[in-house]
């Protein structure tokens, strides 16, 4: 294989090959491995090696005549694991890069008799594995955009971390920082896009005050008109489950509409508190049910909104303000807190200004204030970062060091292990990918925590929180920056280590 070609349907549930002009197999994912076994071994194996003589004719012709009469997708037969010929349905894609002609062959999940299948029911399945491949792709670029976006952030906010106030590249660090979150959340909406309804898992439990502050921190750092910000946040707040990445796109979003509506002295008011309701209640139109809430409050004191509009002011594409503006902030709001079963209420009067709350289900425990460790971050532990992406072991290695730590990195779960076995003592932390290639970041996890089990766990990854995951080890969401990874790093640390079943 070579190593050096980026292959986006690597971690496809389905058997994909990479395939050049010569027919040499330049790539193939873990499916393909596992349905062709040994066959697949060596430094170039070919597409013969996998071919069936029951096709007709030889891989070579294939290519040749399928380049000059491209066809989507046929029935093709191949020889597996066990010497067993098999017919799969089989996409064609190929694409030319400035050096070679590529194919990419997809095995698609459910096998055909034969290429006359046709009817509603084939086409449906047909559109529908297409639909599967394009989700795929779009997860894999998700991932890959969240790699490159954590070491952007991670060093700007190392910099900005280091930098004076009146530092004169402050500034400019503040508007890369900005950006690239901007980035990370179109990432993160190309990857709820593209995650399967089974994998839209609830979240780990969180700190709400933490998002609110972060929000606010940027507002800060980016207006130029001066607004008197006042937060009045709960210090035993109870913690809640929350997309953090969608949670803070609905603030930022409410934010925005306080800061456009201020006049003179402006001022906004952010407030959290516990909410515990004996029965359904009601508050303007968000319908709560009985039970434990959060509830964070967003006031200012601006023009307010009229009457007459009011009632509208989660329609979709509904705005009063004028282009670029397309009347779809509150309506996204609306639609992120109520997909985590919450409810957001509105009030105003006309030169009043207007108060926002978001209402959030709670769990009957309270979340630690991120304060506690902003005044310590530093720690002398040995940590172990594994990552497929060497530049987010460099990127971890230099924060973590710069902090302290004694830091060792592994770009595979294999040299993980290796590295684990020959350490003098159990590294206190381990902190590993979820998605890597051959030994997935769960596996590794598993490993360690029979031959180390008083190692700490941190799990991170660019796609959502799995299932399987849940309220079982702690999770940091990439992309992160220097503070999120030194307080998540300091936050397990401080816990008893977590034993995986």
């Amino acid at each position: 294989m070579k190593p050096e070609v980026t292959f986006l349907l690597e971690h496809a549930n389905w058997p994909a090959l990479l395939v050049d002009g010569g027919s040499t197999i330049l790539r193939a994912n873990q499916a393909a491995v596992k349905l062709f076994g040994s066959t697949l071994e060596g430094a170039t194996p070919l597409l013969s090696a996998v071919w069936a003589v029951e096709n007709g004719i030889t891989a070579d012709q294939f290519l040749g005549q399928w380049e000059r009469s491209p066809t989507p997708a046929m029935a093709l037969k191949f020889r597996v694991k066990g010497g067993v010929v098999a017919t799969q349905a089989t996409s064609i894609c190929s694409s030319t890069s400035a050096t070679q002609k590529l194919f990419i062959l997809q095995l698609l999940p459910e096998a055909v008799a034969g290429s006359e299948a046709k009817g509603p029911g084939a086409e449906a399945h047909a559109h529908k594995q297409k639909l599967d491949c394009a989700l795929q792709l779009a997860r894999s670029v998700a991932l890959d955009f969240n790699n490159a976006l954590t070491s952007i952030l991670g060093y700007t906010s190392l910099l900005l971390s280091k930098a004076e106030a009146n530092h004169p590249w402050r500034r400019a660090l503040l508007e890369v920082e900005k950006s690239a979150a901007k980035a990370a959340e179109i990432a993160n909406d190309l990857a709820v896009f593209s995650r399967p309804e089974k994998q839209a898992s609830s979240q780990p439990a969180g700190n709400l005050n933490v998002v609110l502050q972060r929000c606010v921190e940027t507002f800060q750092n980016s207006l130029k008109a001066p607004v008197a910000w006042k937060l009045q946040l709960e210090k035993r707040l109870l913690a809640a489950k929350f997309d953090e990445a969608k949670i803070q796109q609905a603030f930022m979003r409410i934010l925005e509409n306080a800061v456009e509506s201020l006049i003179t002295d402006g001022r906004v008011v952010i407030q959290t508190r516990n909410v515990e309701l004996a029965a359904a209640t009601q508050d303007r139109n968000a319908k709560l049910a009985a039970g434990s809430y959060v509830c964070a409050e967003i006031a200012d004191n601006g023009r307010g909104i009229a009457p007459e509009v009011l009632p509208r002011v989660f329609e979709p594409f509904f705005t009063t303000k004028r282009a670029p503006h397309r009347g779809l902030g509150l309506a996204w709001v609306y639609g992120i807190v109520t997909n985590h079963g919450g409810g957001v209420a509105v009030s105003s009067q006309p030169g009043a200004g207007a108060s926002v709350r978001v209402y959030l289900p709670a769990e009957k425990n309270i979340v630690k204030d991120s304060t506690e460790f902003t005044d310590g971050l530093t720690g002398t532990q040995n940590i172990l970062m594994v990552d497929d992406e060497d530049l987010l072991l460099t990127m971890g290695e230099t924060i973590l060091s710069e902090y302290g730590y004694l830091v060792s990195t592994a770009n595979s779960g294999q040299k993980a292990l290796a590295i684990i076995s020959k350490a003098a003592k159990p590294f206190d932390l381990l902190i590993t990918d979820l998605v890597m290639p051959v030994m997935s970041g769960r596996e590794l996890v598993e490993h360690v925590r029979q031959v180390s089990p008083a190692t700490h766990i941190l799990c991170t990854s660019g796609y959502g929180w799995p299932a399987q995951q849940q309220d079982q080890v702690a999770y940091l969401q990439k992309p992160f920056t220097t503070q999120e990874l030194l307080l998540r790093v300091k936050q397990v640390l401080s816990t008893a280590p977590t034993v995986v079943d």
